[in-house]
């Protein structure tokens, strides 16, 4: 078969497809860089080109990711490692044969954009990655989203993992036994994922997450949800967080440079990013709280999932969220002025853990104990607000153990212990840091402004909380300082926020109950150290 771009670029793969079984497509398009890519979406209709030259596209009916149809092929060389349940969810080799056969029916007489493509800067755990989709602006935001390799690095280049991607075919729930018919099917042992019915691109980013998540604990690396950046001093931070609490915006920041602001790995070597790209929320950005993830989603090369253009301008309304709430920039990491592109840090003097507490009990921010870090990482909480579910009515307490709960596919007591023991070895400083509520809950409260979250961590990270002087808070026995530069004393104490005394008390017992049932099944995996720090959080 030709290799349509090997003219055009002159960095086609010599591997070629065989080993997933994929002939016989109209054309195959490899290793396009951003100029071909935007020619090719925009003669198959899959976007528009949007003021200041982002590429646009639109989702269709998933907005987000899907966990309900992700499944881990129960095959010989893994099901003994996967925690199953909840999100890892097995399914037969025999119904994955079945579906990689339609699969590469489906790509027979395509076009296909073919990516090859390194997860890890550390060449020691790097994975080399392909992903072969049928669209073009996928094959851009994957080009964006991962570790480019070098020209002479492509021409031997053997995939340790292959990504077929066909967003627009679907499966048959009846015949399959899937939820759906949209389909994402991960085989660790065939080092193969099929993903079909979803045009969300974040589901192959996901995928490799995955995959690293599988395989490098095996290796002596805790792989994590979490962003990284490094002060003047060479003092690297880690902060975990689920979506919607900061993790993107607060380690962009000007004054350090950034690794990455997603995924990463801590090896006995220290930290190295998954990612060569930024995959950051959209809605609401703007260029006074977040200048450089702004000037990014204005950007040619950047891809912008579901946001809304002005019909006449084409300028992107970053506030419009009548598609969803989930609108996202995906963008090269050099985008960001300060960013390192080798993505690769030493051990980290701060592991910030944060969370957007809409019950508004937490402090903005609080001193851990190592135990205390675990027992959080376990937990892996945030919240929920009013209106983004149907049927949600007040805040609701969400639990994604590691921060990461739909990624893990080892049993969550795999990455704490690991996360334990680098703290320990490294003697890193904890904090737990809340951007949710003040003030009050959701609808009374009112959400931490962003400049005070900043300059907590920025006086966290400089050492200007060292020494000081903290109290106890009384329920989850959380070191809070009494000051910070830079925020009113009168921020840092969650219960004086309130106007109602009694109504944070009874809010809080609440929400220590829910931390409560919610750690139980983590008890019998954890030491007594950490059983303690939950029990005082039950108290």
């Amino acid at each position: 078969m030709t290799n349509a771009s090997s003219a055009v670029t002159g960095t086609a793969s010599d591997y070629g497809l065989d080993q997933a079984g994929v002939r016989h497509a109209a054309a195959q398009y490899w290793n396009l860089t951003a100029p071909f890519l935007y020619e090719h979406a925009i003669r198959r209709g899959e976007g528009e080109v949007a003021a200041g030259g982002a590429f646009v596209a639109r989702t269709g009916k998933f907005t987000g990711r899907t966990p309900r149809d992700k499944y881990f092929v129960e095959e010989p060389s893994s099901k003994d490692d996967i925690w199953w349940g909840g999100f890892n969810k097995p399914i037969s080799e025999t119904v994955f044969d079945r579906m990689l056969e339609r699969v590469r029916a489906y790509f027979q007489g395509k076009e296909l954009f073919v990516q090859d493509l390194h997860g890890g800067a550390d060449p020691a755990y790097r994975l080399k990655v392909r992903v072969v989709t049928d669209s073009a602006w996928h094959s851009l935001f994957v080009r964006n989203m991962f570790i480019r390799p070098k020209v002479t690095e492509l021409v031997d280049f053997v995939p340790d993992f292959t990504i077929l991607h066909a967003p627009k075919f679907f499966g048959d729930a009846l015949a399959d036994g899937t939820a759906s018919d949209t389909f994402i099917l991960v085989n660790f042992g065939r080092r193969l994922v099929l993903i079909g019915g979803t045009e969300y691109a974040g589901e192959i980013k996901k995928c490799v997450f995955g995959y690293l998540n599988f395989m490098l604990p095996a290796k002596g690396v805790l792989p994590m949800h979490c962003s990284v950046n490094v002060g003047d001093r060479g003092d690297s931070a880690v902060f975990f967080g689920l979506s919607g609490t900061g993790k993107t915006t607060l380690s962009a920041d000007g004054s350090r440079t950034l690794i990455g602001d997603d995924e990463h790995g801590w090896s006995d070597r220290g930290l190295f990013n998954f990612e060569g790209g930024c995959y950051a929320k959209a809605i609401n950005l703007s260029a006074a709280h977040e200048p450089e993830i702004y000037a990014a989603t204005h950007r040619f090369g950047t891809v912008l999932e579901n946001v809304v253009l002005d019909p006449l301008t084409r300028v992107p309304d970053l506030a419009d969220d009548s598609l969803t709430e989930n609108t996202r920039a995906c963008y090269p990491i050099e985008f960001i002025p300060n960013a390192d592109p080798n993505g690769v840090a030493p051990h980290p003097e701060n592991v910030i853990m944060l969370t957007a507490d809409a019950f508004g009990v937490l402090p903005p921010i609080a001193r851990m104990s190592p135990e205390q870090a675990m027992y959080h990482f376990l937990s892996g909480y945030t919240a929920q607000v009013a209106g983004t579910e149907v049927g949600v009515t007040e805040p609701k307490a969400t639990f994604s153990t590691c921060f990461g709960a739909p990624f893990m596919p080892r049993h969550p007591s795999v990455y704490a212990k690991m996360l334990g023991d680098r703290i320990e070895k490294t003697g890193a400083a904890c904090w737990l840091v809340n951007t949710g509520w003040s003030g009050g809950a959701y609808g009374v409260g009112s959400r931490m402004k962003i400049a005070y979250s900043r300059a907590l961590v920025r006086a966290a990270l400089s050492g200007k909380l060292k020494d000081v002087p903290v109290r106890k808070e009384p329920f989850f026995g959380l070191l809070v300082p009494e000051s910070c530069p830079e925020v009113p004393a009168d921020v840092l104490t969650a219960r004086n926020t309130w106007s109602d005394k009694s109504a944070y008390d009874k809010t809080a017992r609440d929400l220590t109950k829910r931390f409560e049932t919610n750690f139980k099944k983590y008890e019998e995996y954890v030491g007594p150290e950490v059983k303690k720090a939950a029990i005082y959080a039950a108290a």
